[in-house]
């Protein structure tokens, strides 16, 4: 059987004393192990980070951009095999496995720029013989602690940013699906960064824990559930690192009674079921304004739903594959069956779902709830799975409250084709990134990601100038070179008096 080991320069040593079974999610059956590490795994990580650093933040940011350009090449040109092993392990269907790694290449298109986006700022003349000049200077190194959903695009939202301002990156994947994190390092290795730079470590809490703590880590990254990006942000700040920690979602779509219910329906069967639900954009949470709007919308709902193909990850018909793992199938069946003792309506039930050859496989069919109440829990919780409720709305003031006074504030979308509805309900809604008739509002990678409320811990952004901002930390700069002609001789060396070249500090108006 395949086992995965960190990607760590030396190698970790021995024999793992702990290991964590990776499944085929098409099967059921255990494909591979990883081997868990803690502590002294980290120690060795950071050393050989500590090592290589400081030469490659001294590297001029052009030749770091062409590591990213060549990093860049040698992931397209391993797309296929790349996709084919991420399927394999997360269970989405090999179209979504290929978004997954480009939207990930698309910051790393962005860190090739990374010489443009450095450069400082400056001032000439600020005070009488006075210039002022910043410069952004890397951290050392930082780490990422990455969810299973999207192993490769996330990742490379991290390290791509991080490694082209010249820090280290330590990586520790999510322990379901960490073979395509330990290929990009080696991909990264190959592209020309040196041994050290870019290093993966495996494990759990107890991983976690060692990042959080190491006084060698200086910034964090983290995506994952709320309660751990809580905890993550909290532990990390008080341990003196810069931090930023995605959590959970829960998205709304507002539909209008003049949107286009034939695209509505569309969007809603790639955003709300597409990679079997499992990402913070998903859409699984729909506001139709007006009874006659929900009762359209649900009407036409249901026969595109059952039009939903479910199939293995290799099939190129499928619209979405399994799940994860059977406790993360049995977490989205139980969900199912709150939302039922709750009182909502289960108009399309996905449990029980078996797909003929691969009756071991964790899929679920996709499920829709009508009569969904913002009192209910399970509207108030992350499902992460293919359910979409309707919650209806009476108006366009109920539609933006909604997800305004939800714990979550991740994305919303909304469906219409009033310009100034869309313009009023963007300027008001209270959340962190708003689409208007784009039902999964990600942006694109040179601006950044990030939602509010209890789905960001944290200051800053991932990716674009946030991105930068993050990674680095400011230096400026102020200097003054006094020529000494007006001042009289009077030194030992001959040079200008000593005393007479006392700095005053001067008004700078």
């Amino acid at each position: 059987m395949r086992t995965i080991d960190h990607f760590i320069v030396g190698g970790a040593g021995g024999s793992p004393t702990r290991s964590s079974d990776i499944f085929d999610p098409n099967t059921g059956q255990v494909q591979a192990t990883v081997g868990l590490g803690g502590r002294a795994e980290l120690d060795l990580a950071v050393a050989a980070a500590l090592k290589a650093q400081p030469s490659w933040a001294a590297t001029n940011p052009q030749r770091r951009a062409r590591v990213m350009f060549r990093f860049k090449e040698l992931v397209e040109a391993n797309m296929d095999a790349l996709a084919h092993l991420l399927s394999s392990e997360h269970g989405k269907v090999i179209a979504d496995s290929k978004g997954d790694i480009q939207r990930g290449l698309e910051v790393i298109e962005f860190a090739c720029g990374i010489p443009h986006v450095l450069k400082g700022e400056y001032t000439h003349g600020a005070g009488p013989g006075i210039d002022v000049y910043s410069m952004r200077t890397p951290l050392g190194i930082g780490a990422g602690i990455t969810p299973f959903n999207f192993p490769a695009m996330i990742p490379m939202w991290m390290f791509g940013v991080a490694v082209a301002c010249g820090n280290a990156f330590i990586l520790k994947p999510s322990e379901r699906d960490p073979s395509v994190p330990v290929r990009l390092a080696e991909l990264m290795r190959e592209a020309g960064a040196p041994e050290g730079i870019l290093q993966v470590v495996h494990g759990d809490k107890e991983m976690v824990d060692a990042i959080l703590d190491h006084p060698a880590i200086a910034a964090i990254s983290f995506v994952g559930s709320s309660d751990i990006a809580h905890y993550v942000y909290r532990r990390g700040v008080d341990a003196g690192k810069r931090v930023q920690a995605m959590g959970g979602a829960k998205n709304h779509g507002i539909v209008m009674p003049d949107a286009d219910l034939d695209q509505v329906v569309a969007d809603l069967s790639g955003a709300a079921f597409g990679s079997a639900g499992e990402r913070c954009m998903a859409l699984p949470v729909v506001v139709p304004v007006g009874d006659k709007t929900a009762d359209a919308l649900r009407e036409k709902m249901i026969p595109a739903m059952a039009a939903l193909r479910v199939g293995v990850s290799t099939d190129a018909d499928a619209h979405y594959g399994p799940v994860v793992n059977a406790a993360h199938k049995q977490r989205v069946e139980n969900w199912i069956q709150t939302g039922v003792d709750e009182g909502a309506e289960l108009v399309v039930d996905g449990r029980g779902f078996e797909l003929q050859g691969h009756e071991q496989g964790f899929f679920i069919g996709p499920s829709l709830f009508d009569r969904v109440t913002p009192q209910m829990q399970s509207y108030k919780e992350e499902i992460f799975g293919p359910v979409l409720q309707i919650v209806r709305a009476p108006d366009f003031e109920t539609a933006v409250r909604l997800p305004t006074e939800h714990q979550y504030g991740n994305g919303v979308a909304i469906f219409t084709r009033n310009g100034h509805a869309a313009r009023e309900f963007a300027a008001r809604v209270e959340v962190g990134m708003v689409g208007i008739n784009v039902p999964i509002p990600v942006p694109v990678a040179y601006h950044s990601f990030g939602g509010w409320k209890r789905s960001a811990f944290g200051d800053t952004n991932q990716h674009g100038m946030e991105g930068v901002r993050f990674w680095t930390r400011t230096k400026t700069v102020t200097q003054r070179w006094p020529d000494g002609s007006a001042l009289p001789r009077g030194s030992e060396d001959g040079g200008p008096s000593r005393v007479q070249d006392a700095f005053v500090i001067p008004t700078m108006g």
